[in-house]
């Protein structure tokens, strides 16, 4: 009775009209109120909060866009201007063929005071050449880079499952003490496979006591990952593995209540949260 004698005033505050009051300027015109439930203002401040962090959670990725885009674009120019100079050469190629074409030093010479060679100056020409090269050169190692830092930065889930325990503080389940959990615990049925999730060279594979069958990868650029309380181990150490090979299989082994993956990201030594590598915001 009490329950829904409770349940009965909380509905009846969340829809009690709340009256919002528009009042023009001068006095001819009439105010205008509009009547809104309560909830509904909540909810909708809610839902604008929301919104705004997650908005805020994009900036980071739009500045580290912008910046690449702007490199390519500066690359773009320096490849239009190489592209000119190629151009120029071209042309100065075809006139002196002309020249030479004539077949004799006295047409030549003759021809060569109104010939229109242009004003071209071959040292010039040499150092555009030089630069442009340079360039060429630096974009191949910028987007080598960047494929490299792709290529390297662990994405996605190691296995179809849910997570059943989260990165951070949490009482151990086992010990019933407090600890920091370096990883999350993505709980899947026995024997299901477990896959890299980023491209790298396996640097350890076997037992690691309470985290059973354990598998490392080494990926490059600061990162590697980690893979526990694995059934089976189907990857061996020095082997190389593409992301989304099967590296294992979901087990028990080890400090273990139940058949999981115990799955970790680390850069630099330090731990990161998985599941911003998971849902691509790093």
């Amino acid at each position: 009775m009490k329950l829904y004698s409770a349940a009965k005033t909380f509905f009846r505050r969340a829809f009690k009209p709340v009256t919002i009051m528009f009042i023009p300027h001068g006095n001819t015109r009439r105010t205008i109120n509009i009547n809104i439930p309560a909830m509904i203002i909540a909810l909708t401040a809610g839902f604008s909060l929301v919104g705004f962090l997650y908005i805020c959670s994009l900036i980071p990725d739009v500045i580290r866009y912008q910046g690449i885009e702007k490199q390519l674009n500066d690359y773009s120019k320096k490849i239009t201007d190489f592209n000119a100079t190629l151009l120029s050469l071209k042309k100065a190629e075809k006139d002196l063929h002309a020249l030479i074409s004539l077949g004799s030093k006295e047409k030549i010479l003759e021809k060569v005071d109104s010939s229109d060679m242009g004003t071209f100056d071959i040292n010039q020409v040499q150092k555009q050449i030089e630069t442009s090269m340079e360039t060429v050169a630096t974009i191949k190692d910028f987007l080598r880079s960047q494929k490299d830092l792709y290529l390297a930065t662990p994405k996605g889930m190691p296995v179809a499952g849910s997570v059943s325990s989260p990165y951070g503080g949490r009482i151990n389940p086992i010990s019933g003490r407090s600890e920091f959990h370096r990883g999350i615990d993505i709980s899947a049925r026995a024997g299901t496979p477990v896959t890299a999730t980023a491209e790298g060279v396996v640097t350890f594979a076997g037992w690691n006591g309470g985290g059973g069958n354990l598998v490392v990868i080494a990926h490059g650029q600061g990162f590697s990952t980690y893979y526990a309380h694995n059934q089976k181990i189907a990857v061996a150490v020095g082997q190389n593995v593409k992301r989304g090979e099967v590296i294992s299989y979901v087990g028990s082994t080890g400090s273990s209540t139940g058949s999981h993956c115990h799955y970790e990201v680390w850069r630099n030594g330090k731990s990161f949260n998985p599941i911003a590598y998971i849902e691509g915001r790093s």
